[in-house]
């Protein structure tokens, strides 16, 4: 199983990445635990200063942007 954190206040662009999320998964057949992640203490912490962002097993894969479902699909899978 695949940790997915999303990083942001929970503002509709941060929602619209977590259904990407779920729909790479869907389309990889790989299992997520998906967890949003809105303290701006704690997104800092993954050096993160653009919301939303996209954090998987522990390693930011993007911020400041919406990645792609195919994009999102890739980073599940390798």
């Amino acid at each position: 199983m695949k940790k997915v954190q999303v990083l942001g206040p929970g503002c509709p662009r941060c929602q619209e990445v977590a259904a990407n999320v779920e729909a790479a998964a869907r389309a990889a057949g790989v299992e997520v635990e998906i967890e949003k992640v809105s303290d701006p203490t704690d997104i800092a912490k993954f050096g993160v200063m653009f919301t939303p962002g996209l954090v998987v097993d522990g390693d930011v894969k993007v911020c400041g942007r919406i990645p792609e479902v195919d994009e999102i699909k890739a980073w599940l899978t390798g």
